[in-house]
């Protein structure tokens, strides 16, 4: 969406705060243990608890398709996004997570995710969580008025590659706010000055997914899960914000 309403953005202020909230809640629960189940039972009871409704829950991609079963997705390892918070699914020492969740607050939505350690976990993954941070953080940074899409993608890519790691190509960032996805596409890769052009207002769901291999994936039989190809590990990082005058406001903060 694109909006200069004050009652819209003050909205989606209040939409991003009970997001970031409840995400930064349910990521310090993560330890060896615990079940990406409690997780989501978690994050549900915690949003309707601040007035808001899960985005995620019963939601489909495309009229056909299956309805997500959940209001939390939780991909570990090298699932890169939209994992199944299953009962079965226990975290152990040295996995990753991603926490992904979405919310809307009285009709407007935001989206925003985060990659954590489980326990002690190897060096060259927490230097691929830190990377995947680095990419969202580099890519905020283009978001400007005159700036493109493109310059978003290409600091991504930019971030990514120097560490050795690869985006993935096949799965894009978003436009947000009266939905839960709308346009414009933000992949994470791009040639500067190209693409659509950032304008004032413009609300963007922006998302790095990070590979430690190659950026190839595989959807799972259950409908959902993204995975690395070759079984490399992933990390994603996400936040909503609006286009300013000042550069964007971030309303996923935690």
């Amino acid at each position: 969406m694109i909006t200069s309403d004050p009652g819209e953005i003050k909205l989606l202020r209040t939409s991003g705060k009970v997001l970031a909230e409840v995400l930064q809640l349910v990521a310090g629960k993560v330890k060896p243990g615990i079940s990406a189940a409690e997780l989501d039972k978690l994050a549900r009871q915690e949003i309707l608890k601040r007035g808001a409704v899960p985005s995620f829950k019963n939601y489909k991609s495309h009229p056909q398709g299956t309805a997500f079963p959940a209001s939390l997705c939780v991909s570990i390892n090298n699932e890169v996004v939209h994992g199944i918070p299953r009962e079965d699914k226990i975290f152990k020492e040295g996995d990753i997570v991603g926490l992904d969740l979405g919310v809307n607050f009285e009709n407007y939505f935001t989206d925003a995710a985060i990659t954590v350690p489980v326990g002690r976990v190897e060096a060259k993954y927490l230097n691929l969580i830190n990377t995947a941070r680095n990419c969202l953080n580099n890519a905020l940074k283009v978001v400007s008025l005159g700036n493109f899409i493109g310059d978003i993608g290409h600091a991504i890519e930019s971030t990514a590659k120097q560490q050795g790691f690869s985006v993935v190509r096949e799965l894009v960032g978003h436009g947000v706010g009266k939905s839960v996805h709308e346009d414009p596409e933000i992949p994470c890769f791009g040639k500067p000055k190209t693409g659509p052009q950032l304008v004032l207002g413009m609300v963007l769901a922006i998302e790095p997914m990070v590979n430690e291999g190659g950026w190839k994936v595989i959807f799972d039989k259950d409908g959902w899960t993204v995975k690395t190809a070759d079984g490399g590990y992933s990390a994603h990082f996400e936040h909503t914000v609006i286009v300013t005058d000042k550069g964007c406001e971030i309303f996923t903060n935690i």
